[in-house]
């Protein structure tokens, strides 16, 4: 039953992607391109070996593709390393914590040795994404258009005004998933990919020690819920100490983060600035339902994967997708 209710929920997608705006994306752009390979077979492989041997990778490689899509689009910036004495997108200080770069290293170098300069690091990431999160359920969990270039330019500067922050209120989140195209429905669904992986203490400190600099918890967030929080992040914080995103269900990728969000124990500020506005509330309501989250989500991911997509002659297929190629 499982497959048969996600393969609707994957046409269904199909349907409704095909018919939008993909910034020039295709499916199966590489089909022709890498004959002598599957391209998203080789991905899917790949992904799904790591992710079986470490379940807390997906998290990883979902929020590498959301890292990069919101600053200068989905193009492979993040996973350039900066130059000698120098910074770059990797280097701010929302980036830091990332990791999963090893794992899109391994799929390039395979690629490259079958199809040789043809797949780009911005599909590879866009596409292992997708399979982090379909390793639980054995199947695509959404479609991923192809096509994209990589980009040649990444700058720090451009993280913090571009980036959601977990300390973002709704005004800012609107704003921000507007300026790339996304509307409230996409705010509210991609918000749910916090239903996997973990965080730091150091980014709930002020929530449970400090709220409005009066030494007081943040009244928004569940009391129990808070109590717990305290006892695994006491004050002052440890940096290496981790919590989960979604209380106890942080490996599973479920709508379980809608129901705690709704009982008030939504970990970020930006979780709990979704129950500040009418629309945003009910919209969390309705995507407690896991067919109707997944839907939404597959969704909201295939608009999020076309942001400021560098296409044809744009941009360029890097043979290392931690440097650019050399002009």
């Amino acid at each position: 039953m499982r497959r048969s209710i996600f393969g609707f929920l994957f046409v269904s997608i199909l349907v409704v992607g095909c018919m939008g705006d993909n910034g020039g994306l295709k499916m199966r752009y590489y089909k022709k391109r890498c004959s002598s390979v599957s391209v998203e077979t080789t991905v899917r492989d790949i992904v799904w070996s790591k992710v079986s041997a470490n379940p807390a990778m997906a998290a990883k490689l979902l929020r590498l593709h959301y890292h990069d899509c919101f600053v200068r689009g989905c193009d492979g910036s993040i996973l350039l390393d900066p130059a000698q004495n120098s910074t770059n997108e990797k280097t701010a200080r929302p980036n830091r914590s990332l990791s999963g770069y090893d794992v899109i290293d391994e799929i390039k170098t395979t690629l490259e040795s079958d199809c040789p300069g043809i797949v780009s690091c911005a599909d590879i990431l866009a596409l292992a994404a997708r399979d982090a999160v379909s390793f639980q359920f054995q199947t695509k969990m959404w479609p991923v258009f192809t096509g994209r270039k990589d980009g040649l330019v990444s700058l720090e500067s451009e993280v913090g005004v571009n980036l959601p922050s977990a300390g973002a209120n709704f005004t800012t989140l609107v704003t921000q998933f507007g300026n790339k195209g996304l509307d409230i429905h996409d705010l509210v669904a991609l918000s749910g990919a916090h239903t996997i992986g973990t965080s730091r203490c150091i980014l709930v400190a002020r929530r449970l020690y400090n709220f409005t600099g009066v030494g007081d918890a943040d009244p928004s967030l569940n009391v129990t819920y808070a109590n717990e929080l305290r006892k695994i992040c006491p004050n002052p914080q440890i940096p290496t100490t981790t919590l989960e995103m979604d209380p106890n269900s942080s490996l599973s990728f479920d709508s379980d983060y809608y129901r705690a969000l709704n009982q008030h124990k939504g970990l970020f500020v930006s979780d709990a600035a979704l129950l500040t506005n009418p629309q945003s509330a009910h919209i969390t309501q309705v995507l407690q339902n896991p067919s109707v989250f997944f839907a939404q989500f597959a969704q909201s991911m295939v608009r999020m994967g076309a942001i400021e997509v560098l296409t044809g002659h744009q941009g360029e297929v890097r043979m290392n997708c931690r440097v650019v190629n050399k002009q």
